[in-house]
């Protein structure tokens, strides 16, 4: 059975997905006229306060909580393994999937926005549930995208966030997996049982701090580095498009290599077309969906375009300055690659990447805590949200103490399930979606007037 499952996924994640992603990514780039033109005008929307929109939180609030569950070990491991999977030449296609991914992501947004529904209490709600019940009329769609995101959040959002937080305190402090499990549980309990106000309150505090810090200690390794950051980028580059394998190692893939791992690993980071950062979107205080959904957008570019480059670009120039890591990184779990390289740094270089990555894991567990929430209470209903966030907790400590192979893979397969009801709703929705954008893009202060339906939810419902 375990192999089975490993093999469905591979190939879910493999040829199906980067087709299906790749092709709505550019879909939603031709459809939108180049949406990522308004990147820049996304930033400065992010931390523009909009006390005339409806909502819960504020947009800067929303993007940070989708960014806190979308920069997480993909950033970090999941480059590594690009690098050491399909060579230098991978960073590039990770970097172009963010680049068109913008596109996607303000599509999925946009719909989810646009169809986001008030509970009796005040509380918004929406996502690609919602979107695929009251824009497609097809419910069953909508049951199944919210049923995969309830479960992949246990998995891929919890418990194995916690197992890599556990991994890291243990190897560079020495502190054992059940003390780094009643830390992530306790934190996690504090946080979350707040809603989303609280996470919120923490991601906007916590992601700007933690991407700095990764950040600063990316440009200090490139700077050790030297002249072979020059030699890395040309490699990159290069190497995307190489016709042919050279010799081996890190820098023996061809294009088609290069392109499978880049596109996969940067489609998996970004999780632009997944649907799940757009549920937090949907509580912000936007007074329109253009607004909110050009805030979101800019996730992406953060993740993929910037963060998910800064570390290719570490890993190829510290690879070439130091021609050792080629061997380590390639024989090895790719981790060690990671470490290679921030080990230049002295004495803080190994605490530096140890914090980061559970920084990293650490709000991936809170962004993936209210993903599921929301899809739970949109099966059963607001009984569910005390239940399931209970269960959240206790699975945090799980993850900590346990090994995790065939939780991964489940919670992979379901992640990328999330795909496709989403991608279904973005393409059959965009005529709708556009009309926003021609009415909104060059009028972002327009209060949309169409009111948010109120609806009150419950298991009898499906």
């Amino acid at each position: 059975m375990v192999k089975a499952l490993d093999n469905f996924d591979a190939f879910l994640w493999g040829l199906p997905l980067i087709i299906v992603l790749l092709g709505t990514h550019l879909f939603c780039t031709v459809r939108t006229g180049f949406i990522q033109k308004y990147t820049f005008k996304g930033i400065k929307l992010s931390v523009t306060p909009d006390p005339d929109g409806e909502g819960e939180v504020s947009q800067f609030g929303a993007l940070t909580t989708a960014l806190a569950a979308t920069i997480g070990t993909g950033n970090i491991i999941g480059v590594a393994t690009a690098v050491a999977s399909g060579g230098p030449g991978a960073v590039f296609w990770m970097w172009m999937t963010g680049v068109l991914g913008i596109a996607t992501k303000y599509m999925e947004t946009a719909m989810s926005v646009k169809y986001r529904e008030q509970t009796e209490d005040g509380r918004m709600i929406g996502g690609a549930f919602t979107a695929l019940e009251r824009g497609l009329h097809a419910k069953w769609l909508g049951v199944l995208f919210a049923l995969f995101g309830a479960i992949a959040a246990f998995g891929i959002g919890c418990m194995t966030q916690a197992n890599s937080i556990s991994t890291a305190l243990k190897q560079n402090f020495g502190l054992p997996e059940w003390v780094a499990g009643i830390l992530v549980a306790v934190f996690t309990a504090i946080v979350i049982i707040g809603g989303v106000k609280s996470i919120t309150m923490v991601t906007e505090k916590l992601v700007p701090f933690m991407a700095a810090f990764y950040v600063i200690g990316s440009i200090w390794v490139m700077i050790m580095n030297g002249h072979f950051v020059g030699e890395a980028l040309v490699l990159i580059i290069k190497s995307a498009f190489s016709l042919q394998a050279g010799a081996g190692g890190l820098f023996g893939y061809s294009v088609a290599v290069a392109l499978r791992y880049g596109c996969a690993r940067g489609l998996f980071s970004n999780e632009s077309g997944m649907g799940s950062a757009p549920i937090v979107a949907a509580s912000a205080k936007t007074r329109n969906p253009v607004r909110q959904s050009l805030v979101s957008m800019t996730g992406t570019f953060w993740d993929t375009v910037v963060i998910c480059l800064l570390t290719g670009l570490t890993l190829v120039s510290s690879a070439l300055a130091h021609p050792e890591f080629i061997e380590a990184g390639s024989k090895t779990d790719t981790t060690v690659l990671t470490f290679h390289a921030f080990g230049l740094i002295p004495v803080v270089g190994r605490p530096i990447i140890a914090l980061s990555l559970a920084l990293f894991a650490f709000s991936t567990i809170l962004g993936w805590s209210y993903y599921g929430e929301r899809c739970a209470e949109y099966l059963c209903g607001p009984k569910i949200i005390m239940p399931y966030k209970i269960a959240f907790v206790v699975l945090s400590f799980v993850g900590c103490v346990i090994a995790l192979n065939t939780v991964w893979t489940i919670a992979d397969i379901l992640n990328g399930l999330m795909v496709i009801p989403n991608v279904i709703g973005v393409w059959l929705l965009s005529g709708h979606l556009m009309e926003d954008v021609h009415k909104y893009v060059r009028n972002i202060d327009e209060v949309d007037p169409t009111p948010i339906p109120i609806v009150h939810k419950q298991i009898a419902d499906l």
